[in-house]
């Protein structure tokens, strides 16, 4: 069962993805609907969820958002280590940006969806109803998530058909997940940590560069609206699902 609500999953994200692709021509509306959409993740549901399940402090503040200031600046890390790596071999013809970003950004998203099929797994493995909303959550953020990997591979300058191979890589990592479960169990002190680390990641991806390239060209009315849309619709998800 937990495997078969993984192919909802699957699909989910690969209609994000699709989406992301078939609006090119509106870019700056995709990139502040793809900014909005990965705030809302990191602070209406990977943040909560990680302080939940972490549990633990260390000198007085969460480990979960411990990891998450270590994600963002990891995040800052790997990009700027890599840009200037690019720019010391001449290569300007992204806009400076290193497509090796991409791409470990865009895996970060495949490890992430992941976690969700061993959610599921985990999940129905504790009761029926308990799988079912967990499903619901994961479905229905999947979109996002598709919309958001192949965006973010896109954004680096990488070749589409690397976007779209990083896209169904994102599609396939739930099914997978879910596979595992009937080998593996993850303590959840270990799942909270993840969370805030990969929160960390994502709020430097749409605040340092999403966001900004989306209004560097167009800083229009529309693209903010997009943004808020984007937090929105994550908002009313994790209320659904909750």
């Amino acid at each position: 069962m937990a495997v078969f609500v993984a192919l909802g999953a699957f699909l989910m994200t690969l209609a994000g993805g699709w989406t992301a692709q078939r609006v090119t021509d509106r870019r700056h509306l995709v990139l502040g609907l793809a900014g909005g959409l990965m705030l809302g993740v990191v602070g209406l549901d990977l943040l909560p969820e990680a302080l939940r399940a972490a549990g633990r402090e260390i000198f007085g503040v969460p480990a979960a958002l411990l990891l998450f200031v270590a994600g963002f600046l990891l995040a800052h890390l790997v990009e700027r280590t890599l840009a200037l790596r690019q720019a010391a071999h001449g290569g300007d013809e992204h806009g400076h940006r290193a497509p090796e970003v991409g791409l470990t950004a865009a895996g970060a998203m495949v490890g992430h969806s992941a976690m969700d099929g061993v959610a599921i797994g985990a999940a129905f493995q504790v009761g029926g109803g308990m799988g079912t909303a967990v499903a619901l959550a994961v479905i229905a953020h999947d979109f996002a998530d598709g919309f958001n990997t192949f965006t973010i591979t896109s954004l680096y300058g990488n070749a589409r058909r690397r976007a779209i191979g990083m896209l169904i890589a994102d599609a396939c990592a739930p099914v997978l997940g879910a596979l595992s479960t009937v080998f593996l169990t993850i303590p959840e002190t270990v799942l909270g940590g993840y969370l805030g680390l990969f929160g960390g990641v994502l709020l430097y991806l749409a605040a340092a560069e999403i966001l900004p390239e989306a209004h560097h060209e167009h800083p229009a009315r529309s693209t903010l609206l997009c943004t808020v849309a984007g937090a929105a619709f994550i908002w009313l998800v994790v209320g659904i699902s909750g």
